[in-house]
């Protein structure tokens, strides 16, 4: 890996707040409280989680000699990528 990729990596993010939102939508009782930890816990776990989707479907549509990332790569490195996490 580059440096200029490992320093690109630092800038891709979720906000916290968004990811606060996300959580809260899903909990059927308004009384649950979500820690600051755990929102950025979530929010690095999301990070790495579409950091490696983008990578592994760049390889496959590599693999495929497409220079162009499609949902098609997404769609067929999804099902071991949801293995692994």
């Amino acid at each position: 890996m580059m440096a200029d990729d490992r320093a690109r990596e630092k800038d891709v993010t979720f906000k916290s707040e968004t990811v606060m939102k996300l959580l809260q939508r899903h909990f059927q009782d308004p009384k649950i409280k979500v820690t600051n930890e755990a929102v950025a816990l979530t929010t690095e776990l999301l990070r790495i989680f579409v950091q490696e989707a983008a990578l592994r479907s760049a390889e496959q549509a590599k693999d495929e000699s497409s220079v162009v990332v499609e949902q098609k790569h997404l769609e067929k490195i999804l099902p071991q990528l949801l293995l692994d996490f």
